[in-house]
């Protein structure tokens, strides 16, 4: 899934921000099985997950969804 910038993010509606979350969240939980595991190859993509994750959540407690 493709990084988003924050502009391309705040023209999403709720529900597509609440999914994209979702899909971030289950991504990093995959990342970090497989970094427990030791078979994380790309070990810079759990910390642009939890950027991404933040831009997220950012975006939506800026339009007050939370």
């Amino acid at each position: 899934m493709p990084k988003m910038k924050a502009e391309e993010l705040r023209n999403l509606s709720k529900e597509e921000l609440e999914t994209r979350l979702k899909e971030l969240r289950e991504q990093l939980f995959s990342l970090n099985t497989k970094s427990a595991l030791g078979t994380l190859e790309k070990t810079h993509m759990r910390k642009e997950i939890k950027r991404e994750i933040a831009r997220v959540l950012t975006i939506m407690r800026e339009k007050g969804f939370f």
